[in-house]
């Protein structure tokens, strides 16, 4: 399990759209180069941002050995990057992800750019109590009126890592191994994020005018479901966002080795069933066999809720689902997609679904319920013949077009 970056040339780009999740393929294709949607994405921000402009070759040119010329830089910026545990799941870790939100925003100020953290609140706590969020971090390069304003949304926080998890090497210690670079947060977000910021930074260090302005919004809560992100947004949209033309979500990855656009991804709701016993843990040589043990209940609450062979068993999740239309069959059936790839990327010998469409609709565009873990279960290494008085199942399940959250929740 890691985060992994090829030291290449690439492009990435995605877009927001209210429908389903899917990969729309465009040409070139870059045949046989690795993992082209985690590379080193600094190029090809470029030349996403040339299109929208009369840039002859030269120019193009010399950006491009620009570039080629700060590689080694680049990668010891991101380096640092992956060095702060900005784990936004882990509320020890809190000041840590304050000092991502704050080496973001003075890299951009360095450059120039009219910075301003936005305080979006505090987070409520599960035993009480409220935390401060990590300030949204918002950018702009250009006000120009006659020009389009493209706004780069990214985040810098990450979900958890440890060796433990099966990473091969530290993951907070960006390393290089057979020219992949592997580190937490090294193709998710930061990497990306630091690719759009150096594209500004290599027209800037040419004089060279930017096509189009260019904003930024990056938080650092997505990973736990961007707590405070849609207010800000709402508050700003007559004044941050009110000149913005198009949205480019720095977030998206490739499902093959040809160029995409991702124009929707799949929504998420997210739950606890949280199940209380006695009032303290007790000993299963003692007490088993005499108590309601809170375990064996959440356990059966939670084989209530999806099949082995992954067909959801919540009565009404599926009514309010759009059925998949032909058209997007016909997408699903063009895409170039390898199964063996895939399952040797993922580490698995089987798959759930043998047909390409089939497999690919079940990925983005089909709601999907997932069991992601157990808090109060004993889950250290060894043995403890412990009754816990408390448990908490965490699960979620995956929205897609027609599904109402509040229904969801319902249910």
């Amino acid at each position: 399990m890691s985060d992994c970056l090829t030291r290449k040339r690439g492009w990435q780009e995605g877009f927001i759209s209210p429908r389903g999740a899917k990969e729309e393929h465009s040409s070139p294709d870059f045949g046989n180069c690795p993992n082209l949607r985690l590379l080193k994405m600094d190029l090809c921000v470029v030349s996403l941002l040339l299109v929208l402009s009369c840039v002859d070759a030269f120019q193009y040119s010399e950006l491009a050995q620009y570039i080629d010329s700060h590689q080694e830089e680049y990668v010891e910026a991101l380096r640092d990057w992956v060095a702060i545990e900005s784990d936004s799941s882990n509320i020890l870790k809190r000041p840590d992800l304050h000092r991502m939100m704050e080496v973001t925003a003075d890299k951009l100020r360095k450059m120039g750019g009219d910075v301003v953290m936005v305080d979006i609140g505090e987070q409520e706590l599960p035993g009480g109590g409220t935390l401060a969020l990590p300030k949204v971090v918002t950018a702009q390069f250009g006000n120009d009126t006659q020009k389009h304003t493209v706004c780069v949304y990214g985040h810098v926080d990450v979900q958890p890592a440890k060796l433990e998890d099966g990473w091969k090497t530290e993951p907070y210690n960006l390393t290089e191994i057979d020219g992949n670079l592997y580190g937490r947060g090294a193709s998710d977000n930061k990497a990306p994020v630091l690719a759009w910021i150096h594209a500004v930074e290599a027209y800037q260090a040419f004089n060279m005018e930017l096509p189009v302005n260019v904003k930024f919004v990056i938080e650092g809560m997505e990973e736990t479901g961007s707590n405070g992100l849609d207010a800000m947004i709402l508050a700003q949209r007559d004044t941050f966002f009110s000149d913005v033309d198009f949205i480019a979500i720095s977030d998206c990855g490739w499902l093959s080795k040809r160029p995409a656009l991702t124009y929707g991804t799949r929504g998420n709701c997210y739950f606890f069933a949280e199940i209380e016993g006695p009032r303290q843990d007790l000993h299963s040589g003692v007490y088993g066999g005499t108590v309601i043990e809170p375990m064996t209940d959440l356990i059966g609450i939670l084989d209530t809720l999806i099949s082995p062979s992954g067909k959801i068993l919540i009565p009404g999740i599926r009514d309010a689902v759009a059925p998949l239309t032909d058209e997007e069959w016909k997408t699903y059936q063009d895409i170039e997609f390898d199964f063996d790839h895939y399952k040797n990327k993922i580490g698995v010998s089987q798959l759930m679904y043998n047909n390409k469409v089939d497999l690919l609709a079940h990925r983005w565009r089909h709601p999907t319920v997932t069991i992601h873990g157990i808090e109060g279960a004993f889950s250290d290494p060894g043995t403890k013949t412990v009754i816990p008085a408390k448990v908490t199942g965490k699960f979620s399940i995956r929205q897609v077009p027609d599904m109402d959250p509040a229904l969801v929740k319902n249910r």
